[in-house]
């Protein structure tokens, strides 16, 4: 044991897939230098964290679970319903049935960061997946729930693979033939849902990103459309942009 210097040890947990760690804490357990003991602490307190996650995942099949005799089964979300510029989006996503993607979650308890690697992650795992938009336009003219279920059956029609059933954050699509469970506060129960939560919310972040550079003074690269303070005085100062919802600013112009 001696042999093996601190620095070895510490490469050897270093490079050691998750799953290994337990073995290498009982390889080590005897190894009496504070280096050592050091990087067992670290890991072992890695490897628990590694379990809660496991743990948080598998309550989130609850419902993937419940509904496994179903072949495709798909979770939709939408974001942008409260923000005064830019559309509403809907993301519709088939996951594998042996889907693991650690750190899936509801989109909004997610860092920037951590939301787009699991994008890509979604992105190269899924069965199939599909994006609805809809303008500012239109939202003024039907409403914004009715340009929601709009973006959603978008989004359904945009997939490659038909779903057999649907998984919504609470609500229900009219004119869909598709059987639909709605689930309250679906995003932190489903791992379908969450995956659409992300797949929406990484999208609008993007476009609004991209929105910033053509309509600039708006800070909409930060504030992604919403109603900050800055926002407000950029509105009063500006005016309304091209893709500013008119039905959501009347109070502020």
């Amino acid at each position: 044991m001696s042999q093996v210097t601190i620095a070895q040890v510490k490469l050897e947990f270093m490079q050691a897939d998750i799953s290994l760690i337990p073995a290498l804490l009982e390889k080590y357990k005897a190894d009496t230098r504070s280096g050592v003991i050091n990087i067992c602490r670290q890991y072992q307190s890695k490897f628990e964290a590694y379990q809660k996650e496991i743990e948080r995942l598998n309550a989130m099949k609850h419902y993937e679970q419940t509904y496994k005799d179903y072949a495709y089964i798909c979770g939709i979300d939408e974001v942008g319903r409260g923000p005064f510029a830019g559309p509403v989006i809907a993301a519709a996503v088939i996951l594998p049935k042996d889907c693991d993607i650690l750190y899936l979650n509801d989109s909004k308890k997610l860092s920037e960061k951590k939301r787009d690697e699991i994008y890509d992650i979604i992105l190269k795992n899924a069965i199939s997946y599909g994006i609805g938009s809809i303008p500012p336009n239109k939202i003024d003219e039907i409403n914004i729930l009715q340009a929601t279920f709009s973006a959603m059956r978008q989004a359904i029609n945009n997939m490659k693979i038909k779903p057999d059933i649907l998984f919504i954050d609470a609500l229900t699509i009219p004119d869909i033939s598709i059987l639909q469970v709605p689930i309250v506060k679906g995003d932190s129960k489903s791992i379908s849902i969450a995956a659409a939560s992300i797949l929406a919310k990484v999208t609008r972040d993007r476009m609004m990103i991209a929105y910033d550079k053509i309509f600039p003074g708006y800070g909409f690269a930060e504030n992604k459309g919403y109603g900050t303070k800055d926002h407000i005085a950029a509105l009063k100062r500006l005016g309304p942009s091209p893709i500013h919802r008119m039905s959501f600013i009347k109070n502020y112009i």
